[in-house]
């Protein structure tokens, strides 16, 4: 989960020993074993981040989006369909041990037989953290394909941060010893639930986060003075505004349609979340 040091010597990195020290001795598929770093927030530790493409001085392999993502995903925490249950929890934190409210993080990942829907939005949805930093997804075990290990995508995006793409991966796999993009930071902590699957993940993003000011999400204006939709015609983006699917608006003079219904908040400007607006 977190990410190299800078300060290493050369030589076997801290990822290649632990990468080895896995091939040795693979962890049962339904054992987690992966510090969480709720653990390390608890003893009041500063965090090191979940990694990030190509940082760490080359160390950590990069994360890549792959050829299957698709932008505009719903907004929605369960993602339908037959296979195995899955549910996926945790916490995102900063460096600096705070979680972080309203972080996007858009998940896709393939089906029972290891297919990936580019028609439609099958095992594809975006939420956002609570009040606490948490997140839950329910899903199922994705399938294998060839060449890659069993692996969920996920982007992950503090309000008006850069979006850190990434790979979440289960322990045990035989092919985690083969795939060349597999990192062991990024394992799950996977245990069965009846029938089922549970795993559990907390991201540390690379970001200072702030104590939250207030217990809940930006409230929405009284019906007294409601604040006006912009039409589809036009309109300035304004943070605090309730914007409808379909509205259109204007920011850094480009246009952008709303994906999504939602009330904007700062850091969400439109070329920020592609999953609430769309360039037009």
């Amino acid at each position: 989960m977190a990410a190299d040091s800078a300060n290493e010597p050369e030589g076997i990195s801290r990822k290649s020993f632990m990468k080895a020290a896995l091939v040795a001795a693979p962890i049962p598929l339904l054992l987690g074993a992966t510090p969480l770093a709720r653990a390390a927030v608890e003893k009041g530790e500063p965090l090191e981040p979940t990694p990030f493409c190509g940082d760490s001085g080359g160390n950590t392999p990069p994360q890549i989006e792959g050829p299957y993502f698709k932008p505009s995903s719903p907004l929605r925490s369960t993602l339908p369909g037959s296979g195995t249950l899955l549910t996926v929890s945790g916490y995102v934190f900063g460096v600096n041990c705070v979680p972080l409210a309203n972080v996007l993080l858009d998940f896709w990942q393939a089906d029972a037989n290891g297919n990936y829907d580019m028609q439609g939005y099958t095992f594809r949805g975006h939420q956002f953290t609570d009040a606490n930093g948490a997140y839950r997804l329910t899903t199922i075990v994705p399938g294998l394909y060839p060449g890659r290990t069993r692996h969920i995508h996920v982007k992950a995006q503090a309000p008006n941060k850069p979006i850190l793409t990434t790979q979440l991966y289960f322990p045990g796999e035989p092919r985690n010893n083969t795939d060349t993009i597999y990192d062991p930071r990024l394992l799950m902590n996977v245990r069965a639930n009846g029938n089922g699957r549970e795993a559990t993940f907390d991201f540390v993003l690379n970001v200072v986060g702030t104590p939250p000011t207030s217990p809940g999400p930006t409230p929405t204006p009284p019906p007294s003075s409601p604040t006006p939709t912009p039409p589809p015609g036009g309109g300035t983006w304004q943070a605090g505004t309730t914007y409808q699917a379909g509205a259109t608006v204007t920011y850094g003079g480009v246009t952008y349609r709303c994906l999504q219904g939602h009330t904007a908040l700062v850091g969400w400007e439109p070329p920020n979340v592609p999953a609430l607006w769309q360039r037009v």
